[in-house]
């Protein structure tokens, strides 16, 4: 029944008739909260094939239903966060927004498009807004996942009862990016020429003529990611021990994450393939 489960979760995960047959109301509040490896098969068929099921299999669709087997996995094998990652999933999922796997990371959308996603970090777990400059943010929650950084905007959390505790105000926040996100708003980001690029990177260029004819031939979006990388460093000698470092994939036209091995099923990104590339050994 467990494998029969998964396959047919598989394939009717989204929003439909036929998933609420299979879940009603009432588990809502034993499942609430819960990943869906820990639901128990048996109970809910039992419940679908009842009256009530019968019920609501015209007139409600769970929104459990609209959880992903990959998200399932993934907090499975979070090592901090977990408690914490599986309430801000619960709050999402309530909100109808559908949940994908995209980045490694738990990603949620709307018709396709990309609303927020979680994530978990060393000292704080998140969800970050796509376009959460755009937010009102009247509780002042919102920060800059860095310097940089012109549309993302994101939530921290440490611990369950903030979450629970602004529940209602997080249910506010991903409605409003829904309605940013249905209204077609976008965010107006600033041109290469408006950005500040490091000093260093400034002076290797007016020393290096190719160089500089390089890197001004990368996309602006490559550019803007190098420029990010280098700026983030706190130390000058850092900045330039990063620009040597990347001075030749610069000077190959390459991105900062693209692939260099030839071995990548996403190209041009990498999808760490390099990584399982067998050394020879001596």
């Amino acid at each position: 029944l467990y494998a029969w489960r998964n396959y047919f979760y598989s394939g009717c995960r989204r929003r439909s008739f036929l998933n609420a047959f299979f879940l009603t109301k009432n588990d809502l509040r034993v499942l609430q909260g819960k990943p869906s490896h820990e639901w128990n098969p048996v109970s809910i068929c039992c419940w679908g094939l009842s009256v009530r099921g019968i019920f609501y299999f015209c007139t409600y669709t769970h929104p459990m239903m609209l959880l992903n087997p990959q998200v399932d996995a993934f907090l499975s094998k979070t090592k901090r966060w977990t408690d914490e990652l599986i309430q801000l999933r619960r709050i999402i999922v309530s909100c109808g927004l559908e949940e994908e796997f995209k980045w490694r990371n738990p990603c949620y959308t709307y018709r396709g498009h990309n609303i927020l996603i979680l994530g978990e970090f060393k000292e704080y777990c998140a969800f970050s807004f796509f376009k959460g400059a755009l937010l009102g943010d009247p509780e002042h929650l919102l920060q800059k996942p860095g310097e940089n950084s012109q549309s993302t905007r994101l939530i921290k959390f440490i611990n369950v009862a903030d979450i629970l505790r602004l529940e209602p105000v997080l249910k506010a926040y991903i409605f409003e990016a829904l309605e940013v996100e249905k209204s077609g708003l976008k965010v107006a980001l600033k041109s290469n020429s408006e950005l500040d690029f490091a000093v260093e990177l400034l002076e290797k260029m007016e020393q290096d003529a190719a160089f500089k004819s390089a890197f001004e031939a990368l996309t602006p979006g490559r550019q803007r990611a190098y420029n990010m990388f280098f700026t983030a460093a706190k130390q000058s000698e850092t900045r330039n021990a990063r620009i040597e470092k990347y001075e030749q994939r610069i000077l190959s036209g390459k991105g900062i994450n693209d692939c260099v091995c030839g071995l990548s099923k996403k190209m041009p990104s990498c999808d760490g393939s390099h990584k399982y590339v067998l050394q020879p050994t001596i």
